[in-house]
């Protein structure tokens, strides 16, 4: 699994994959929650700046989406 991502169209369609994935019941929340956190720890303020997702992100994930991930980072 790549964890670092320079383009935020990337970085977006990866988490977008992963919610997908962990809603379809392909893989079990901890497997996704390990797979958010890499990727917040690797990419730091592409994803979160200021505690609020990156605008890039929000528009590829929409709100369902945008919960899960609160939900991990808090």
């Amino acid at each position: 699994m790549r964890t670092v991502y320079k383009n935020p169209k990337e970085l977006a369609t990866f988490l977008k994959d992963s919610i997908d994935s962990y809603l379809e019941n392909l893989i079990t929340y901890e497997k996704l929650e390990e797979r958010v956190k890499k990727i917040i720890d690797s990419n730091g303020e592409r994803v979160y700046k200021n505690g609020i997702i990156s605008p890039q992100l929000a528009k590829v994930l929409g709100d369902s989406r945008i919960e899960i991930m609160d939900k991990i980072a808090k």
